[in-house]
């Protein structure tokens, strides 16, 4: 059965989360083969919907500026994503931990601007597929 996750971005920077099993989720990110990551995270069903749910009432808000997201905030957070409005879309900016929220031993990158149309069709998707 395939499991649910989220993608963002192209071929030269991109991030994705995506459940490996029940509470178990793997995130892994890339930019331009120069800086990587690929740590696993303990997250529930109901943190990861919620932050889709959360990404999603963002991106419907009629003046959308900028906004961030944390999966979990307050505890073992392994991902941070900001939306910055540019154009029609929105370039993320990303802020991994590993090790939680974890100032020192993070990994922060930018992704070329989405269609804010594109963003909610990925979210949509990602808050369907944790929810079937």
């Amino acid at each position: 059965m395939k499991q649910p996750g989220i993608r963002l971005g192209n071929d030269n920077a991109w991030l994705e989360l995506k459940r490996v099993e029940q509470n178990d989720w793997r995130v892994t990110a890339d930019w331009v083969s120069c800086l990587t990551a690929d740590f696993d995270a303990y997250l529930t069903s109901a943190e990861v919907v919620d932050f889709a749910t959360r990404m999603l009432a963002r991106l419907r808000a009629p003046s959308a500026g900028r906004f961030s997201e944390a999966v979990t905030p307050g505890r073992n957070n392994p991902l941070t994503l900001s939306l910055e409005p540019v154009g029609d879309g929105f370039a993320s900016f990303v802020w991994l931990t590993p090790n939680g929220d974890d100032t020192v031993c993070h990994m922060r990158m930018e992704i070329n601007p989405i269609a804010a149309s594109e963003l909610h069709e990925l979210f949509d998707a990602f808050r369907t597929a944790l929810t079937v």
